[in-house]
């Protein structure tokens, strides 16, 4: 018999705001909600919205991280970004870009061109991964993982599939690499399709209903933009697709440590933070029109 994850609570989205001009999102947290995910520190939803044709290109300007990883994950629309280590790209839906920003850099990320000037839908996920001490000083990278590089596992009978982005799922293992234990799948059922998943009792796991509707349980119903955060207690979660759906599933091994945050710097202690505000004024973090 399994020993299913109980639920916390079903929790509608926070009210909005704006990142920049082309990002509006939705806090769960830390803000939206004081809910325990460590080691995901943020989560910004921007849910579906349309945005209208246009030449200037909305976005967020050159900022710095430092200390933890961000990870986009596009459902609609198109991101362009770039980054003082010299990586840029464009991540379209269904693609993931994921920036370990370790010991510092900068940052700018906007609305792709063709995008911006056909308008149209656009639908994003951003996740603030922290970094244990031991790790948050290593070397910026960048993992571009395409759509089509992702790995995939297929339900049974043509019944949709799931994107395994980190983690692994059914021997299928996921194609980001990881500091820490965590689980990003992008589940997408097909409506009456069944999925079982699993994950230890101390891991923080939550759902995100992106599209369509589910019942988690066999007992309780989650809808399109709203999250689904679990109690710490049993393994096991199965989720009914009541149409077809879009599900995010995150769950990760808590860190436990410190926490010292200040804008863009996740660190442990505050006097870290006071570091990388001096490093980002003198230059360290590199540059970037």
């Amino acid at each position: 018999m399994p020993t299913f994850k109980k639920i916390a609570a079903i929790l509608n989205p926070p009210a909005p705001h704006m990142v920049g001009d082309g990002f509006r999102v939705h806090n769960f947290f830390p803000s939206g909600y004081k809910i325990k995910m460590d080691p995901f520190y943020l989560l910004d939803y921007n849910a579906k919205i349309e945005f209208s044709p246009t030449n200037k290109l909305r976005g967020v300007g050159v900022h710095p991280h430092r200390g933890f990883e961000t990870v986009t994950i596009a459902y609609r629309g198109a991101v362009a970004h770039h980054d003082s280590a010299g990586n840029s790209g464009v991540i379209y839906p269904g693609d993931v870009q994921w920036m370990t920003a370790g010991s510092g850099i900068l940052h700018k990320e906007y609305h792709e061109e063709s995008y911006s000037k056909k308008g149209g839908l656009f639908q994003m996920v951003q996740l603030w991964v922290n970094l244990p001490a031991k790790y948050k000083m290593s070397t910026p990278k960048y993992q571009a993982l395409p759509n089509d590089g992702i790995a995939k596992y297929h339900l049974p009978e043509g019944n949709g599939y799931i994107e395994v982005i980190a983690g692994e799922y059914q021997g299928i293992k996921g194609s980001a690499s990881t500091f820490t234990p965590i689980e990003v799948y992008n589940l997408k059922p097909n409506a009456g399709a069944k999925v079982s998943l699993a994950s230890p009792a101390n891991y923080n796991t939550a759902l995100i209903i992106i599209e369509g509707s589910v019942t988690i349980n066999g007992t309780e119903q989650a809808t399109t933009n709203q999250m689904v955060h679990f109690v710490n207690e049993g393994s096991d979660i199965e989720i009914e697709a009541k149409e077809n759906s879009i599900v995010l599933f995150l769950s990760g091994d808590p860190i436990n440590e410190p926490i010292a945050q200040y804008g863009p710097f996740l660190m442990n202690k505050p006097e870290e933070l006071q570091q990388a505000i001096e490093d980002y004024n003198t230059g360290k973090f590199g540059y970037l029109e």
